[in-house]
């Protein structure tokens, strides 16, 4: 396998530069998508009428960002990830403001509209963390992917903690509380798009493109030869992305109910998800780290240990609230090892000229498959308890870690790690 040839100064610069404005652009990204998650259910309830409607703002969500992965990978595409970031923070900002119209006219379907297009802003977020790694070389593309991830944690923090002052705000502008919010959403989507917009220059995924077009009829080049088990491979890394944010879901989604259910506070449940989030993202860089030094495989199979480890616990102690509260800590380190390896696999064995669309799969594929997961869950809880949804996810780790042995055997150890670039799929 052939050496990575060494980047020149000027595309390091580029690099560094990218990463920083997708970094602030998650920051800014996470402020709105947290007041989504913070109010979304508590609004659909109070603009409802009733409880019962209070569950579709996160399926809503989960939908919008599922059904705008691919449209918004198309878009990167052919006018660069500048503009398909930028339209994704705009339909999110325009749902935002629609969310405070629906708050306002009291009008049920049109907030489900509303929550649906912050779902837009959610997938675009997703899609920073592969604009990170287009110009990233494959001895720190992990690293480069899983720091824009890691951003993620402060905007998901900060936007729940806006509760109180939007309260304020709404108050005194005369809306709902509960929409208050929603204003700083907003805001931070408006600044989200100005930032990619004005910023993101040079376009990584244009420049990425530009880069391989020139190498690929420069005289004397040699186009590199496709690894007759790279399809599969790339199979691998969408199916332990998707799979591994199905368990999370699953899980996650249901411990607020299974701890209330056993008699936990308000302080605890709010204590344990914290947790959880910091969990799926605090650690994110190590793990890419990980990645580039240890390989991509090897990292999604910790991965998946650590979500084992995370279902035993949750399995055979969830009386307890504080290894409940472990366990989720544990689920997330485990969806965060494995969704920064699996993106980084995806990017590297997608052809360059349909790289876009595998990893808009990637993304639709990771967003259905948290919303069968939630809406499975539920049903499992009632019939076989908390721990019986804990063991019937192990079934999908098993599936995670047996097609990683056999993907590994077949592609060899070096692949998708840092001995050089990993060959790309039959288109």
């Amino acid at each position: 396998m052939s050496a990575e040839p060494r980047p020149s100064a000027e595309t390091v610069a580029v690099q560094r530069r990218t990463v920083g404005v997708l970094v602030a652009g998650q920051i800014l990204g996470g402020l709105g998508f947290g007041a989504a998650l913070s109010m979304g259910a508590l609004l659909a309830a109070s603009v409802s009428g009733s409880d019962e409607w209070s569950g579709l703002a996160a399926t809503m969500t989960t939908l919008g960002a599922a059904a705008a992965a691919v449209p918004l990978a198309r878009l990167a595409q052919s006018r660069g990830r500048r503009n398909s970031l930028a339209a994704g923070a705009g339909v999110a900002a325009f749902g935002s403001a629609l969310v405070i119209v629906a708050a306002v006219i009291g009008v049920f379907p049109l907030l489900l509209v509303a929550l649906a297009c912050i779902g837009v802003g959610s997938a675009a977020n997703l899609q920073a963390r592969f604009a990170a790694s287009d110009l990233a070389q494959p001895s720190t593309r992990g690293r480069d992917l899983s720091t824009v991830v890691w951003a993620t944690t402060i905007g998901s923090v900060v936007g729940p903690n806006l509760v109180g002052v939007g309260a304020s705000l709404a108050r005194t502008i005369g809306i709902p509380e509960l929409a208050g919010p929603f204003v700083f959403a907003i805001v931070s989507q408006v600044l989200a798009v100005v930032l990619y917009l004005v910023a993101l220059r040079p376009d990584p995924l244009l420049t990425s493109l530009a880069g391989a077009a020139s190498a690929a009829i420069r005289p004397g080049a040699v186009p590199a030869e496709p690894h007759a088990h790279a399809g599969i491979g790339l199979r691998f890394a969408i199916l332990s992305v998707a799979l591994s944010h199905a368990v999370m879901v699953a899980v996650m989604a249901m411990t607020p109910v299974h701890l209330q259910h056993h008699g936990a506070s308000i302080t605890v449940i709010g204590l344990t998800l914290s947790l959880h989030i910091a969990g799926m993202y605090g650690l994110s860089p190590v793990f890419g780290i990980l990645a580039d030094r240890l390989g991509r495989i090897p990292v999604i199979i910790l991965g998946q240990a650590l979500v084992l480890a995370a279902l035993l616990v949750a399995a055979l102690c969830s009386d307890d609230s504080f290894a409940v509260g472990v366990g989720l800590v544990l689920l997330g380190l485990g969806w965060s090892a494995s969704t920064v390896a699996g993106s980084a696999l995806v990017t590297e064995l997608s052809p360059a000229s349909r790289r876009t669309r595998y990893q808009g799969i990637t993304d639709l594929l990771m967003s259905l498959a948290g919303a069968v997961g939630g809406a499975l869950a539920g049903v499992v809880l009632a019939f076989a308890g908390y721990a019986g949804l804990a063991f019937g996810c192990i079934t999908l780790v098993a599936i995670v870690v047996v097609a990683a042995v056999v993907v590994r055997g077949r592609l060899g150890g070096g692949l998708g790690g840092v001995s050089g670039r990993a060959p790309a799929a039959q288109p």
